[in-house]
């Protein structure tokens, strides 16, 4: 278990570092040195202590470091359904953020409506995508002053502030200070940006966007590699959607589109990116099927 999954259970049982100590029978300061993240590599009995103390179910588990061994017999045999086409894990009562922080580290997944999603590794496109927009989004931000923060993937963002979702946008503005606590976003973003590939087509373009627009984000923007397109969403009342081609620069609505992205320059790079075939490699998003 790590640092962010013990903030989570400890803020689920609303446990002081007193309690903790007592519970537990770790000494309040090594705990303390453990939350602050100033002890890098805790004892395996301390950890275990505080596991026992703050998620009993979790940490009783016999397959707890066995490379999520137990997932796996979990999914194939207590309702899920995994098909050999989709990457994602459907149970009977729905998957919960404790079931979302029990995944180890290396596993990357979103959590959207009780079901969970794996998330493929990205590509050099999709990374050189993050950074451009991170940097254009964060220099505005820093030049004008503003209060509003910009947070590249991976950041877990509880849109709807319950145990039931929880997702990995690519890129985020938060404007409102008060939605960010250590652990992960509370709440709708300002803005979101999703980078679009075959595998994620529909996570993206209907159930992430349909949740987009649900928990009330001001804007969604969807960038197309391969088909080297932009979708803006929810910009202003009149235009629910808007469609740029590879060579316009494209305003951004919270801002009250003084700041624009030169959508030419990202794409000549990603042309360059993309090599001699010209396709994006399909790793840059959610494995389900986007059929």
């Amino acid at each position: 278990m790590n640092l962010n999954q013990l903030h989570y259970y400890k803020e689920k049982t609303g446990y002081t570092f007193e309690q903790l100590a007592k519970l537990s029978g770790v000494p309040q300061g090594t705990i303390q040195k453990i939350f602050t993240g100033e002890t890098k590599r805790p004892r395996r009995e301390t950890m275990q202590a505080l596991e026992a103390v703050l998620c009993p179910d979790v940490s009783n588990r016999a397959d707890w470091d066995d490379e999520s061994a137990g997932w796996e017999k979990d999914y194939y045999t207590a309702g899920a359904v995994r098909e050999s086409s989709t990457a994602y894990h459907v149970r009977k009562d729905g998957y919960t953020l404790d079931d979302y922080y029990a995944l180890p580290d290396e596993r990357r997944v979103e959590l959207l409506n009780g079901v969970i999603y794996d998330m493929a590794a990205p590509s050099t496109v999709h990374q050189y995508i993050v950074t451009f927009f991170t940097s254009a989004l964060f220099n505005y931000v820093t030049e004008k002053k503003g209060g509003c923060m910009v947070f590249p993937s991976p950041v877990d963002v509880q849109i709807d502030c319950d145990d039931r979702t929880m997702l990995q946008p690519d890129v985020v503005v938060i404007c409102k200070r008060s939605k960010i606590i250590n652990r992960c976003i509370m709440g709708a973003p300002d803005f979101v940006l999703e980078i679009l590939s075959k595998s994620s087509r529909k996570m993206d373009l209907k159930l992430k966007m349909a949740k987009y627009a649900q928990a009330g984000v001001r804007e969604y923007w969807v960038v197309d590699p391969d088909g080297e397109k932009t979708y803006v969403f929810w910009t202003d009342e009149e235009d629910l959607i808007r469609v740029y081609g590879p060579d316009e620069d494209v305003p951004v609505g919270i801002f009250e589109n003084e700041l624009t992205i030169p959508m030419k320059r990202l794409f000549e790079i990603v042309r360059e990116l993309k090599g001699e075939d010209g396709q994006v490699p399909d790793g840059d998003g959610d494995e389900s099927d986007r059929s």
